[in-house]
């Protein structure tokens, strides 16, 4: 039996939510500012899959997910179908010159390990790490604000 644990973490970036959507759409690019994510493929012909690697300190994990839900500039919403089981959402919220960017995750573990995953210094390591991730890219994002894409090769 698994248990499934849950993190969250957001950051306020200083740009239009129109181009943080499409920089954050663009899955391909997550590997520039998500730490262990070393690459995000799209599956040829079915851009609502993608195939996840994920890489730390001697372990790789790789998984294939599914984008459930997508609304423009306000979700994204993601399930793993296959390898490492974890679902979650990007929520944006729009503060007209800035946009709130919030991650939750959501991962299921051996039950046995919950019991030690799910202690509060372990949340606390994954929601600093998702916030890094999230740190990251509202500097990416600013960096790039200028050159941001125009379409997402993942919108529907």
């Amino acid at each position: 039996m698994a248990e499934w644990l849950e993190n969250t973490a957001q950051v306020e970036v200083e740009t239009p939510i129109d181009q943080v959507w499409q920089f954050w759409a663009d899955l391909e690019q997550l590997p520039n500012w998500m730490n262990w994510i070393t690459s995000v493929k799209l599956l040829e012909g079915q851009p609502e899959l993608s195939r996840w690697t994920l890489s730390t300190t001697g372990f790789q994990f790789s998984w294939k997910s599914r984008i459930t839900k997508q609304i423009p500039n306000q979700i994204i919403q993601w399930e793993s179908i296959d390898g490492l089981p974890n679902r979650g959402a990007i929520r944006f919220y729009d503060r007209a010159e800035s946009t709130i960017v919030k991650m939750t995750i959501s991962y299921a573990v051996p039950e046995i390990l919950a019991r030690v995953i799910n202690a509060p210094f372990v949340g606390r390591f994954v929601e600093s790490t998702i916030q890094a991730d999230l740190d990251r890219f509202r500097d990416y994002a600013l960096a790039n604000r200028d050159r941001a894409p125009k379409e997402s090769s993942s919108s529907n």
